[in-house]
Formats: C-alpha cells, sequence, structure tokens
C-alpha cells in the first residue's frame, strides 16, 4: 500500500486554489440560502472533485454524452453540491442562478443529483453505496463494448478506453451493496475502475466509532484492489498534489481496480462546525458561513461571490475538452478506417438499433406442449445471442434455474481466472450471489450505454434488488430483470422462496413494466417486445421484470395482441361473454379450464392474458373496453399472490381468486389445488360474480 506521494507534474496555481475555495463558499451559500442540505462534505471535499474534473478526467464540458469521456460518479449523492460546482465551474451548463436555486421547484440543482435531469449527471445517487456498484457496472460495461468494437488493441490504445472514478463516502462504504459492488469488482479486476473514499470519520449520528472499527483500507485489499491511503496538508485539507498523483498511480494499474483513501475534516475549514456532525446535513448559520468566508478571505458580506478571474480560468476546462476530444477523433477515424464492419456495427448500436432479421429468430413453440416459462426464455436468450452482440447478462448464481446462460462458453471474467471459458469480453455475466449490487451494476451497464443487460434471480429475492430496481424505474432505464419461480409453484422450497406479495409490490414502482407470460409463446413475445421498447433515449426506456414459472405450463398458440399487454386468448363461445376470467402466469391454463367448465354450464365465458397491467394500460380507451366491456360486470381475476392488483379491473361485482397469506412446503400441483388455484373454484367464483352482477342490475332497475 503507497502512503506517499511521488513527483509529480500537477500545476497548481493561486487561481486553482481560489476556484476550489470559491466552491466551498459556493457549498455553504446554497445550503443557507434554501435552509437545508449537506454543505459539510461539498466543502471538504472540493480539492478532490476539482482536481478530478479540472486536472485529470477526459471530458468536454460542451458534449457531455461524448462516448470517448471518463465517467464520473458521486455515490456520496447527498452531498450533490460536490458535483454542482464543479459542473458550473468547468462549464457543463450550470450558472450561478442553478446554484442559487439549489433544492428549489423546477431547479435544475435537485437535492440529489438525478440523470436526465441535469447536464454532467451520470446517475442518480442518493441512496447510499448505489453509487459504487454502479460505477462498477460502468466499468465492466466499458471492458465489454472495447471487446466488441476494439479488442486486439494493446491496454490504453484503444478509443474505447477511459475511466471510471467514484467518489464515495464513509456511508457508502457501510452499505451492504457496496461490500457486494467492490466484491465484483476484484474479482473482475477492473483496472478502469478508480475510487476515492472520503474518509471524514463522521456520520450523521457522530463519530463514525460509533458503528465502524474494521481497517477499511485492509478490507479492499482483502477484495483485490490496488490501495492506496494519501495524507492530507499539515492544516488537515486535501492535498491535490497528492491526490493527483495517487490517481496518476492508480491508472497506471491496469489488473486491479484502484482504492484511495482520503482523510478529510468534513467542512473544512468552518472555524466550529468542521469535524462535527452537525455539518453533514444542516446549514452552518450566518455567522458561520461568514466565519468560514473570513479564513478563506472572501467578502462576509457577499453571497455566492465568484471572481470573474476564477471563472474564466476554470471555464478552460471547455477548450481543453474540446481538445481532448478532437484528439480522440482522431484515433476513433483511424479505428473506423481500419475496421469498417464493427464501424457499422458501432453505429447500429449507438442508434439503439437492433440488427436486421433479429425477430426472425425468435423460436416458436408447438402448442399443446407443457413448458416451463423459464425454460422458453433460456431459448430465446441463445436464440437472440448469436444476432445481437450487445446482448449480454447472467444471473446471481442462479443462471441453471433462470435459464440465463446467453453463451455457455463465453464467461465474461479476467483473462487469468482458471475456468476454460473465461474470457474478459464473454457474453455469460456471473454476478455470484449478489443481487442488491447485480441490480444496480446493471443500472451502470445500461448508463454506460452500447450494450444491452439482463440479470436474473428468483422472483422472491427481487426484496434484495428493490432499491436498485426502483432506481433503474426512476432513470427509466432498460434493463430487463429476469425473475423466475414466480409462485407457490416452485414448490417443495416452500415459503421463504415462494413470492406472494411480489407481484403487486413491484407493480406498485412507478415506470417498472411487470411482464408474467402465459406460456413459451407469450414469452417470447413478451422478449420481442422487450427488445423494441429498449432505447438509449431517456425519457423513452423503461426497465422490466419478467416473472417466469419454475413449472411446466400449457403452450398455446402464438397472439401478437400478447405485445399489447392484455389481450383475448379464448374468446366466449358465442362471442358475447356473461363472465370475463383474467390471469397471469402460471394461472392463465386454470383459467381457461374453468372457461371449459361454465361454457359446458351453458355460461359464455372469455379469457384474457393480462401479462403486463402496464402494457395495457398504455392502450387506447377503446381497446381496453374491447378487451374487458364495461358491460360484462361479472369478472374473476386469478393470481397465485395477493390481490391488491386487480381490483381496478373486476370491479363492485367481480371476485379475486388469490393468495392473501404464505405458501407452504409441498407439490406446486398439491398447493394449486389446496389454495383454491383449481378451475372448479374459479368456475364457481365465476358464479359467484355473475350472481352478484344481476342483483346490481337488478337494484339499478328498481
Amino acid at each position: 500500500m503507497s502512503t506517499k506521494p511521488t513527483t509529480t507534474d500537477l500545476e497548481w496555481t493561486a487561481l486553482d486554489q481560489r476556484a476550489v475555495d470559491t466552491a466551498r463558499v459556493l457549498a455553504a451559500d446554497a445550503v443557507q440560502k434554501v435552509g437545508n442540505g449537506h454543505p459539510g462534505t461539498a466543502m471538504s471535499l472540493a480539492p478532490a472533485a476539482y482536481t478530478l474534473f479540472q486536472k485529470v478526467m477526459r471530458h468536454d464540458p460542451a458534449d457531455a454524452d461524448w462516448v470517448g469521456r471518463d465517467r464520473f460518479v458521486l455515490s456520496a449523492g447527498h452531498s450533490s453540491l460536490t458535483l454542482y460546482t464543479q459542473l458550473y465551474l468547468a462549464g457543463f451548463g450550470l450558472e450561478l442562478d442553478d446554484l442559487k436555486a439549489f433544492r428549489t421547484w423546477g431547479s435544475k440543482t435537485p437535492g440529489h443529483p438525478e440523470y436526465g435531469h441535469t447536464v454532467g449527471v451520470e446517475t442518480t445517487t442518493g441512496p447510499l453505496g448505489q453509487g459504487v456498484a454502479n460505477a462498477v457496472g460502468m466499468a465492466m460495461a466499458a471492458r465489454y463494448e472495447r471487446g466488441l468494437f476494439d479488442p486486439e488493441a494493446p491496454q490504453g490504445e484503444s478509443p474505447f478506453d477511459h475511466f471510471v472514478y467514484v467518489i464515495a463516502g464513509d456511508g457508502c462504504l457501510q452499505e451492504g451493496i457496496a461490500a457486494e459492488a467492490s466484491s465484483m469488482a476484484g474479482h473482475q479486476k477492473l483496472g478502469n475502475l478508480v475510487l476515492l473514499w472520503d474518509d471524514n470519520h463522521i456520520s450523521i449520528e457522530g463519530d463514525t466509532e460509533t458503528a465502524v472499527s474494521e481497517d477499511t483500507v485492509k478490507r479492499y485489499e482483502a477484495y483485490g484492489w490496488h490501495v492506496q491511503r494519501i495524507a492530507p496538508k499539515p492544516d488537515g485539507d486535501l492535498d491535490p498534489h497528492a491526490i493527483y498523483n495517487a490517481v496518476e498511480e492508480a491508472k497506471k494499474v491496469t489488473d486491479k481496480p484502484s482504492f484511495i483513501a482520503m482523510r478529510s475534516i468534513i467542512a473544512w475549514p468552518a472555524p466550529n462546525a468542521q469535524n462535527t456532525e452537525a455539518a453533514h446535513g444542516s446549514a452552518l448559520g450566518d455567522d458561520e458561513v461568514a466565519a468560514t468566508k473570513r479564513v478563506l478571505g472572501f467578502d462576509p458580506e457577499q453571497s455566492f461571490e465568484v471572481a470573474d478571474e476564477v471563472i474564466a480560468h476554470t471555464r478552460g476546462a471547455l477548450e481543453r475538452g474540446a481538445d481532448a476530444k478532437a484528439q480522440w477523433e482522431k484515433s476513433f477515424q483511424l479505428w473506423r478506417d481500419n475496421n469498417p464492419e464493427r464501424a457499422a456495427e458501432f453505429d447500429r448500436i449507438a442508434a439503439g438499433e437492433l440488427p436486421a432479421g433479429w425477430e426472425e429468430k425468435l423460436p416458436v413453440f408447438e402448442p399443446g406442449k407443457g413448458v416451463a416459462t423459464r425454460a422458453a426464455s433460456g431459448k430465446v436468450l441463445q436464440a437472440l445471442g448469436a444476432i445481437i452482440p450487445e446482448l449480454w447478462g447472467g444471473s446471481a448464481d442462479l443462471a441453471g434455474s433462470n435459464n440465463t446462460t446467453i453463451d455457455k462458453t463465453s464467461s465474461f471474467l479476467p483473462a487469468d481466472n482458471p475456468l476454460p471459458e473465461a474470457d474478459p469480453y464473454g457474453r455469460t455475466i456471473h454476478f455470484g450471489i449478489r443481487e442488491h449490487s447485480m441490480a444496480a451494476e446493471m443500472n451502470g451497464i445500461a448508463l454506460h450505454g452500447n450494450t444491452r443487460v439482463y440479470g436474473g434471480t428468483f422472483l422472491v429475492f427481487s426484496d434484495y434488488m428493490r432499491n436498485a430496481v426502483r432506481l433503474s424505474a426512476l432513470m427509466h432505464l432498460p434493463v430487463t430483470y429476469v425473475w423466475t419461480h414466480d409462485s407457490i409453484g416452485l414448490g417443495e422450497d416452500g415459503p421463504t422462496h415462494q413470492p406472494v406479495e411480489h407481484l403487486a409490490s413491484l407493480r406498485a414502482i412507478p415506470g417498472l413494466n411487470v411482464v408474467r407470460p402465459a406460456d413459451a409463446n407469450e414469452t417470447a413475445i413478451a422478449w420481442r417486445e422487450i427488445l423494441r421498447r429498449w432505447t438509449k433515449v431517456f425519457g423513452k426506456g423503461a426497465p422490466h421484470g419478467l416473472a417466469l414459472t419454475r413449472q411446466g405450463v400449457p403452450t398455446y398458440e402464438p397472439n401478437e395482441d400478447a405485445a399489447r399487454g392484455g389481450y383475448i386468448l379464448f374468446e366466449a363461445s358465442n362471442g358475447s361473454p356473461e363472465v370475463v376470467l383474467v390471469a397471469t402466469g402460471s394461472e392463465v391454463h386454470v383459467a381457461v379450464e374453468a372457461r371449459e367448465r361454465l361454457e359446458a354450464d351453458g355460461v359464455p365465458t372469455r379469457v384474457v392474458s393480462m401479462l403486463s397491467v402496464e402494457w395495457f394500460e398504455e392502450q387506447s380507451r377503446e381497446y381496453r373496453d374491447s378487451v374487458l366491456p364495461p358491460s360484462v360486470k361479472a369478472r374473476v381475476a386469478v393470481e397465485a399472490g395477493i390481490g391488491l392488483t386487480w381490483h381496478k379491473y373486476v370491479g363492485d361485482a367481480g371476485r379475486i381468486v388469490s393468495l392473501e397469506h404464505f405458501g407452504a412446503s409441498a407439490d406446486g400441483k398439491v398447493l394449486f389445488q389446496e389454495y383454491g388455484f383449481n378451475a372448479e373454484h374459479v368456475a364457481d367464483e365465476a358464479k359467484k360474480s355473475i350472481d352478484k352482477a344481476r342483483e346490481s342490475l337488478a337494484d339499478a332497475r328498481r
């Protein structure tokens, strides 16, 4: 472990120091103006953030989406002013009025950084540790992207080589997700990842001694990271020279991610607030802000003071960025000239287009055969893998159960991994038993761009993933979760593994599309629709969760209307249903069998397969009414989970066949029978609904 800085070429002038101190007073002023926020970390981290944005990173503030840029992730998202002040100083589009509007309605500077809202923000952060995992995903995606387009280039000589920098705090590294992701990064030997740890010893409850006593640096050594600890200046401030030296040293280590521990003093150099927990999440107060300005040589009577020479100096990042981009474009053009086929592939992928003829590769399954939808999904992935090279993914150690192995001969692993299928640019990701970080890493992969990722586990373990899934929805990221073993139908593993509340709970996340196909052909159509919707354009993408069966289910004729979310699978024999049965997933065949009983009793019955409520709700009112006619009040919804989703669809006369309790350890068929997911019970509920609808109609006529 290195602790001493080496000789540096860093040029650090009085204007650089003034710019750092300007960022500090801007952070203090912004929080003071709005009356809430997190000033202390932004003040102490200013030298580190400035060094990265002005001295280290390859980026162009005039083109924040430049594909050749380095990425920056502020995992400590509560310290959003750490990022906002640098975006302002460097010229990414934020101006002083935006800092003055911090945390207010409609501003470009919300309380935590939001992807797609503020130019230069690479990911939405705030829930601690998520950014660490996002950065790991970005570093993974960078390697896979290089493998797609320029795998033969020597290390550091490809236009697709770049670094991912992340600043994380004590809170980030206490979260379990950061441990999962950091373990993954070390295992994958992601030499393009550099994490700077703000080791300020402060959390909301005070000194971190209240909760933490391990040696974090040794922990990262154990993960397989290259680690350095840098000393602060004698006065306690972060040392830009030491930071720069450590980063340059880290960039030389290409076979390990790098961890740089920076001992800082929160709210430095506020005379009274520094090194206190109050400085973490509260305004400093007018007197303390004024005192801090005096220490730094600013006018205590002025707010948001930025000298003309300071902003002129920092906006030099625009010229440097343009030069860096122009230089990169020369190497990129040379690559294009030497690799015309790969260049054409790059253009296709960058445009969000899929290869010609990809839909023709989708399998069509023979009606009548019993096939588990997880198995059908696996067949789809293997078929598409051969034609869509940017599609990759894997599982949280459940690939054999999730059927997520897109290529058995190609595993995304570092070159010196002992497994025979190891390939630094492999197709199949082994996320390990790290569901939470898997989801956040998938977000990072999607944010990086130029690849399409999926990841699998059991539906019940979506609980481990939920915070990251919520963030994928918040960011409109086109990631796909393959959640198998989607009901009590999984059987003997019992209630700990049987999802009951999960479908309804996941449907409650705004922007997440939950897709639960009834059979193999619906599964293929679902994948096709997900890929069609899979776009890199912010605001149009959406995450999808595929809920798939462990057990075999009957296969029906494919119906293109499945892509609309809900459709008529079987119509009433007379074309005019007296009752509508609405079901999803493995319960659809139960509804089909119940229809046969009802039709035999002279009750015209329609079966609607509702594989995605979200897709169905996107359709026109005319279409939705054609599937669920308002005139037909007798309705039964059938789903082996809690029934929260279905009340709006069945109405006052409707019935819901649901599961309002946990399951049990027994064969899945036994559980379906015992808990009423059988044709006889559904048919009985349909007759009760018909009776209720008739009573309601009679009452209305009285």
